[in-house]
């Protein structure tokens, strides 16, 4: 079999956090020199066009219903300190777009898209809502691999559990339950992995050795791709002060 290039990324609640764990989770992945794209099908939030500079013109609704547009055509480079590169393809489209890429026929071009992204980049990850429309039956279905975030509450753990009985309906399951804003340690006890708060930290800090950011977002990439990444332990209190000690 081959190695795992491909992950849903699917948002069990709003506001779970999931595009900055896509986000987080790339740049973990350029810092280790691997190009990853990131392709948001949350047509309804479209966050990801949050994090790119610049006019959208091509996007993500485009690439499922207009087989003209190029993939080049909806890509968006994000400046990154790394080896590797992280580029974007937001959703940024009006209603009547929207509407049509959640359509089952465009829902059937994701697997051609997925294939156009891996002849450029090492991985693609998908940024998806809770599995209730065509294009998210889709990435969980055509992904390699499938990772739930969830907030690290109770209302997180029930809309996980929720989310894998949808999953387990299309014939999906999960590899990986990915708890937000909070420690491994910290997470309810079924998280495989956690992303920590990251309000006050700029995006793509996990491509910063040494940040906790980076150790998380490292692990999540190592369950999801069955990678072996180096990794540099966050400093700690007692490391930072020895720093600065003569």
């Amino acid at each position: 079999m081959d190695s795992p290039r491909t992950a849903a990324f699917v948002g069990t609640v709003g506001g779970a956090g999931t595009t900055r764990a896509c986000l987080e989770t790339g740049a973990r992945l350029a810092a280790a020199d691997r190009d990853t794209l990131v392709l948001d099908l949350d047509f309804d939030t479209q966050g990801l066009a949050r994090h790119v500079r610049g006019d959208i013109d091509g996007d993500t609704t485009a690439l499922l219903t207009d087989s003209d547009i190029a993939l080049a055509d909806a890509r968006h480079d994000r400046a990154l300190d790394a080896p590797g590169r992280l580029a974007l393809a937001p959703a940024h489209a009006p209603f009547g777009r929207v509407a049509a890429a959640k359509t089952a026929d465009a829902a059937q071009r994701l697997d051609t898209v997925l294939d156009a992204a891996l002849a450029d980049f090492d991985h693609v990850l998908l940024d998806t809502p809770t599995v209730a429309s065509n294009p998210a039956v889709a990435a969980v279905t055509d992904a390699d691999r499938v990772a739930l975030v969830f907030p690290g509450t109770p209302r997180g753990t029930d809309a996980t559990a929720r989310e894998r009985g949808r999953l387990a309906d299309v014939g999906a399951s999960a590899h990986a339950l990915v708890a937000t804003r909070t420690t491994l340690e910290a997470a309810p006890p079924d998280a495989d992995r956690a992303v920590p708060d990251l309000a006050g930290e700029p995006v793509g800090v996990a491509a910063t050795p040494g940040t906790s950011a980076a150790r998380a977002a490292g692990l999540l990439a190592e369950t999801l791709f069955d990678l072996e990444l180096d990794h540099e332990e966050p400093a700690g209190r007692f490391d930072a002060l020895r720093r600065r000690l003569p």
